[in-house]
């Protein structure tokens, strides 16, 4: 039973594969009606699943196919011309075997299945029985019949040596004809047998020409394969995730150890070992990929057919061109951009492209070209759709969305011919003028913007009235790991897909305006609509008094916004994790992933947000005129530092040694009492100077929680303490310690130390 189950799998994966390529070879064989090898192609598909599904006891697809073999078989044998009826009859039976063979996978049995192809099956009997004109045109005269196209004369009025002399001329033309003819026949048998065997003289000439040390092994000729199981790959793209994780953190770990023991005989056989590491995951991490990759042209396959059977519906002739086939996405992907295309390539046949008449009088070709082509760009891939159709009309894009109240007049004046393109992907938009099988329900390009954007993908459009549109799709390789900016906005990070980041600046208050309550930037020669990160995901946060401010310029397809961010943290490569069950539906966030030093980063869904930068009505430059303005510091005394120890004595030693300094000094009796005044105190504090040893929380602990608010971590914190083992100090540079200063210690020491962190000189002050 296990041995039969395993035939039907092979049978079924086999058939699947063969099946796939039908619909474009039929389609070609239709095109190119005298191409001998493809037809017999197509008929070794029919015969082979009609066989093995007559072993398998597969009865209802063994009938269908040995009757679609009879009609392939009689085409072979030149008998039948494949018209475009008669294909439409053939193609018409691939559709059942594709439903047979579904039904089979689910159910194990193609009986009572509910596909009833009795209608089909008697078609293909009729034309197999001759009972439609299924007959061969004519051959030309010259080719079948020489004398065919002789004028007839009138052989009464001609003596008797006229009549010879005409019989030897029409026999000799017949003779020639004739021996042209068998010439013709012997050149293509030659040539066919060549290319079918190669002779035995030529073949042993290419054994004497083989070197001796190329015949030790083999060949087979077969291709080494392994199936695997779909869900194994992404199991394995899921431990490999964990890895780059691992590994990112291991290089931010590294490049900390690094600067705090710079010197230490050991860095050098570390960086060996992390650049190894990073070395290996980076390959293995490639390697995966490249086993998920599946070539586009699985999507591209089933498109000659459609715009084949589109063309006839149409009543228009249509003619498309394949190019990129080959190109590789990740096998999720390939998946998720079928509908999508098909949505497009509908559209092109349906709005673009005109029909003969309308192509004559304008000057055209009556036969329509659309033109489907992916190739590489970086880790992207792009796919491009173009039509030489009429293209798109931008005026009267617009006049149809006032009429459907999906603009105002005002909106329309002030676009461009290129947003007003995009109005196609607005929801409920749709030019058609009747409500079709194909197109007109006002259904489609959003969805496929939508499907796009899901991908992290964007696309574009470009049109010429009267020449033709062209539309350009942009997705990643891979939806697994990705390159992301992360930015910060008080202690939140987040991680902004790098594909849709087109800059970063830094922009002064004199470059921000305010038009109709909402801020916008003025950048070169463009205006940018400009909003805070913490605006539209709400979060607390206060603009300080600077003059710059830090902007993400930000760009999905033709539309562009500026975003102003708290910091820049800078490039990483980022593995993208769902939110849950609970969180997955949150607004403006496509997942989270793990940072190098093991937070959690929100990543940032970039068409959601930048809707909800849309209705955000804030002006920049009054929260900036209204924020506190900054503290200045031109004194030691306007400097505050902060002390934390559980010992007097020690405090009041450190109180000694920095009273020459002549800054301003807190003092807290254990880690909780001075966090409390790093949160909550009235003061901003220059440096803290804080005990390892302390009850309720000890050093290392305030450190790591004064870490975890993002404007505290540039202050300086330094452990002063007794503890002087390498380990000590290590696990001080992992809390977050800046300095770390062991007793006992000379009041110059301290001072010098304290006097670095917070940039103080001997001649007055300069905080930075």
């Amino acid at each position: 039973m296990d041995e039969m189950q395993e035939i039907m799998e092979d049978f079924l994966i086999e058939a699947f594969e063969m099946i796939e390529q039908l619909d474009q070879d039929l389609v070609e064989l239709e095109n190119n009606p005298q191409d001998l090898e493809l037809l017999n192609r197509i008929f070794r598909v029919a015969h082979t699943i009609k066989g093995s599904s007559s072993f398998l006891n597969f009865d209802t697809l063994t009938h269908l196919t040995h009757n679609m073999e009879d009609v392939l078989n009689k085409a072979r044998k030149e008998e039948l011309k494949l018209t475009p009826d008669i294909m439409d009859i053939v193609l018409e039976s691939i559709d059942l075997m594709k439903a047979l063979l579904i039904k089979i996978r689910d159910n194990g049995t193609d009986s009572n299945s509910g596909i009833d192809i009795s209608h089909t099956v008697k078609k293909l009997q009729a034309i197999s029985d001759e009972k439609i004109d299924t007959k061969l045109s004519p051959e030309k005269p010259n080719e079948q019949n020489p004398l065919a196209d002789e004028p007839d004369l009138d052989y009464t009025n001609m003596s008797p040596e006229e009549i010879e002399s005409e019989i030897q001329r029409l026999l000799l033309k017949r003779q020639n004809a004739d021996k042209q003819k068998r010439s013709k026949k012997k050149k293509e048998e030659t040539q066919t047998n060549k290319t079918i065997k190669t002779k035995p003289e030529e073949e042993k000439i290419k054994q004497l020409k083989t070197k001796p040390e190329e015949n030790k092994i083999p060949s087979t000729g077969v291709e080494q394969t392994v199936r695997v199981d779909v869900r194994r790959l992404d199991h394995l793209m899921n431990l490999i995730g964990e890895l780059v994780l691992g590994k990112n953190r291991l290089i931010r770990i590294y490049s900390d150890v690094e600067e705090r023991y710079d010197g230490e005989k050991f860095l050098e056989e570390l960086n060996q070992v992390v650049s190894s590491i990073s070395t290996v995951t980076t390959d293995l991490q490639l390697a995966v990929m490249k086993t998920r990759m599946q070539p586009v042209g699985k999507v591209f396959n089933k498109f000659p057919r459609m715009v084949r059977d589109l063309s006839r519906e149409l009543g228009k002739n249509i003619e498309l061109i394949i190019t990129g086939e080959e190109t590789e996405l990740d096998k999720s992907i390939v998946e998720e951009i079928g509908d999508p295309l098909i949505h497009i390539i509908r559209n092109s046949c349906d709005h673009g492209i005109e029909i003969p008449q309308e192509r004559i009088s304008a000057g055209k070709n009556e036969t329509g070209k659309v033109e489907l082509k992916a190739y590489n760009e970086g880790n992207h891939i792009v796919i491009e759709i173009a039509d030489d159709g009429k293209g798109l009309d931008a005026d009267m894009l617009k006049q149809k969305a006032i009429e459907k109240n999906i603009i105002t007049e005002r909106e329309a004046d002030n676009m461009s011919d290129k947003e007003a393109f995009g109005i196609i992907f607005k929801p409920g938009f749709s030019t058609a003028k009747n409500i079709s099988n194909v197109s007109g329900r006002g259904v489609g390009m959003d969805v496929v913007k939508t499907n796009i954007e899901k991908l992290n993908g964007i696309i574009e459009i470009e049109s010429e009235k009267g020449a033709g549109t062209t539309q350009k799709l942009k997705i990643p390789l891979t939806l697994a790991i990705i390159q992301a900016l992360l930015v910060g906005i008080q202690e939140e990070y987040y991680a902004i897909p790098l594909s849709s980041v087109l800059e970063t600046v830094r922009v002064t208050q004199d470059e921000i305006y305010t038009v109709d309550g909402k801020s916008v930037l003025r950048l070169r020669d463009e205006v940018l609509s400009l909003v805070r990160l913490a605006d539209i995901f709400k979060v607390d946060a206060i603009l300080e008094k600077t003059n710059e401010v830090y902007v993400v310029i930000i760009g999905l397809a033709d539309q562009k916004i500026g975003v102003i961010v708290d910091y820049l943290i800078g490039q990483e490569e980022i593995v993208i994790k769902s939110l849950g069950y609970y969180l997955k539906n949150t607004a403006g966030i496509a997942g989270a992933t793990v940072r190098g030093d093991g937070k959690i980063t929100l990543i940032v869904d970039v068409a959601a947000m930048m809707d909800m930068a849309k209705n955000i009505k804030i002006s920049i430059n009054n929260l900036i005129n209204e924020a506190p303005p900054l503290k200045t510091k031109n004194t030691p005394s306007d400097y505050t530092v902060l002390i934390i120890d559980d010992s007097n004595t020690d405090r009041n030693i450190m109180k000694k040694c920095l009273k020459p300094l002549g800054v301003t000094i807190l003092e807290a009796k254990n880690g909780l009492e001075g966090l409390e005044i790093v949160k909550n105190g009235d003061e901003i504090l220059d440096a803290v100077l804080v005990d390892i040893e302390m009850p309720g929380m000890d050093g290392y602990s305030f450190a790591m929680e004064v870490r975890k608010y993002n404007k505290f971590k540039n202050m300086p914190l330094i452990a002063v303490t007794s503890r002087t083992r390498k380990t000590d100090r290590m696990r001080g540079v992992e809390s977050g310690m800046t300095e770390y200063i062991t007793k006992p210690y000379t009041p110059e020491y301290l001072t010098n130390v304290v006097k670095r962190n917070i940039k103080l000189n001997t001649n007055g002050a300069s905080h930075e």
